[in-house]
């Protein structure tokens, strides 16, 4: 689910997607402020969002093997909650949802066939951006083996330099 699909499916709860919007954002930006503060956002159930500090290390160039040192930082991090976590595993359902007031059904009859013609575009979308990606993947595999080859033809260029 992406921010759009998140912000449809609030419509459902708020009945305004402008409202849904703002909503949304507001959430995220006061989650963002308080965590770059260095306050912990703990939701019951759901989870904490809070800054951890990562100390300085040594680790390895996967592509050479070199040692290389890392320097100290900071990272956003989320730790689900109990509640959460039972949901993911299945140990406990969802409620239903539960059916709205005769006028709400109204505004989401109206909302819903748009929606359907939008879901039609969004599909052929889809299928053009997946189609458009496989390209794309496979430009850069051979972009991936040309580039290796020249790193190989490096590497041999610097042996025979040093043997020298």
């Amino acid at each position: 689910m992406n921010k759009a699909e998140f912000i449809d499916a609030l419509v459902e709860h708020l009945g305004d997607r402008k409202t849904a919007l703002k909503a949304l954002d507001a959430m995220l930006e006061e989650i963002q402020r308080a965590v770059s503060k260095g306050e912990k956002v703990s939701f019951a159930g759901f989870g904490v969002f809070e800054k951890r500090q990562r100390a300085a290390r040594m680790a390895r160039n996967p592509r050479t093997g070199e040692a290389v040192r890392v320097k100290k930082t900071v990272v956003p991090a989320f730790r689900p909650g109990q509640g959460f976590k039972e949901l993911v595993t299945g140990e406990k359902k969802l409620p239903k949802k539960t059916a709205k007031k005769s006028t709400a059904k109204k505004t989401t009859a109206k909302k819903t066939a748009p929606a359907k013609k939008a879901t039609t575009r969004k599909a052929a979308t889809t299928q053009k951006a997946v189609r458009t990606a496989s390209k794309s993947a496979s430009k850069a595999v051979t972009k991936r083996v040309g580039a290796t080859k020249k790193t190989a033809a490096k590497k041999t260029a610097k042996k025979t330099t040093r043997k020298r």
